[in-house]
This record gives C-alpha cells, sequence and structure tokens, in this order.
C-alpha cells in the first residue's frame, strides 16, 4: 500500500491518497478543500479515480471538498453515521461558523462502524469507532498503517471542547489505541506522522509504561 499526502487548505489538514499497488485500486482520506493542491496531490499519487473517499469525521476541515473530489474521481463516500449529517448540513460540520470553503452538500455512500471492513484489490482496510473528538470520528487500519483523523496527533490528542467532543470518551479510545499490539505508522489529521510505539512512550495522553 502506497501513501501519499499533503496539508490541505487553511488549517493545513493532512490529506492522504492510499493506493494498492496489485490492483492498482485507491481511496482518499479526508478532502479539506478541492483546489489546485489538492489536484498536485492527485497528480503525484498518479490517480485519477477512486474506490472510496474515508472520511474519518464530519468537521469542515476534512470535508469541504468532498463533493467535487467525487465529482472529479468518483469514489464511494464513507462516514460513520454519527457524523453523517455533516455532509449536508453545515451548522454540524462547523462550516457555518467560520470563514472557509463553502460545505457543497453530499450524502454519503456508505456508513461504517466499529469493525466494518473495506477492501483495495485485497487488501483489507478496518474501521475502529474511536469517538470522543466528534462522536462519530474513526481510524482506518491498513497493513501496519492507522489513519487516526484528529483523535490522536503526534505527542497529543484531538481538541474536545467542540460540539458532540468529550474528553473522557476520547480517553477511552486512546486507551484502547495504546493497547493495540504490533507497530504501526500513524498518519494523523494535522502535523507530523508518528508510530503508535513513539506515541506509547512519549505521548502522555497514550503512554502506557
Amino acid at each position: 500500500m502506497t501513501v501519499h499526502s499533503a496539508p490541505i487548505g487553511d488549517f493545513g489538514t493532512n490529506c492522504y491518497i492510499i493506493t494498492d499497488e496489485t490492483s492498482g485500486e485507491s481511496a482518499a482520506v479526508d478532502c479539506a478543500v478541492f483546489d489546485a493542491d489538492y489536484e498536485a496531490l492527485l497528480r503525484k499519487a498518479g490517480v485519477t479515480s477512486l474506490k472510496y473517499i474515508l472520511l474519518t469525521h464530519g468537521h469542515f476541515d476534512h470535508v469541504s471538498g468532498v463533493k467535487a473530489l467525487k465529482d472529479a474521481c468518483g469514489g464511494q463516500i464513507v462516514i460513520h453515521p454519527e457524523d453523517a449529517a455533516c455532509l449536508t448540513d453545515p451548522k454540524k460540520s462547523l462550516n457555518s461558523y467560520v470563514k472557509y470553503a463553502e460545505l457543497a452538500p453530499v450524502p454519503a455512500d456508505i456508513l461504517v462502524e466499529e469493525g466494518s471492513e473495506l477492501f483495495l484489490g485485497k487488501q483489507k482496510i478496518t474501521v475502529m469507532h474511536t469517538p470522543g473528538h466528534t462522536r462519530g470520528s474513526v481510524c482506518y487500519l491498513t497493513e501496519n498503517k492507522m489513519f487516526c483523523g484528529d483523535t490522536l496527533f503526534r505527542l497529543s490528542m484531538g481538541r474536545t471542547d467542540l460540539p458532540g467532543g468529550s474528553t473522557l470518551t476520547l480517553f477511552a479510545s486512546l486507551e484502547r489505541i495504546g493497547r493495540m499490539e504490533g507497530e504501526y505508522d500513524v498518519f494523523p489529521g494535522h502535523g507530523e506522522t508518528t508510530t503508535l510505539s513513539y506515541e506509547k512512550r512519549n505521548n502522555r495522553y497514550l503512554r502506557t509504561t
């Protein structure tokens, strides 16, 4: 599985394009805005069509470009049901409270829950429901890679002071992540890529020793 990424939009949202090298099938993870930078990311990844648009949660800085991306490249829009309304309601996505790209409403195609599975070719993507930043926040796990949105950051965690956020719920989600076995490269919604082992050792919200 190859990963191409770029920080997109005014909030530096990490947007990812993942591709199964065997089948050539690709998915996007989040789309802050569909602009020249995002189009450059698609060219860098060598992608003209998508199988999925995987959304880690429904905040405007992760979903505002989804409709334009779908119109350009196809792809089934995937989100947890708790955040699905963010795709059509600018108040729920918080888009109406900030000066940002206008949210073009678009419905979800696939609603995923804890343990849901999707495939790029034969490569499985497993959904882990990690509420706390929002009620519908999820991580997407494939191979040894974790795309965690705003649940977990390098040496930090997502904020919980926005509607639908809960510090105690996020702590519980991070505790689950901290108990995971094996090593993962961690691709967060903002900031630097990290690893699960590094966060277990150093992140005060995840440290297990």
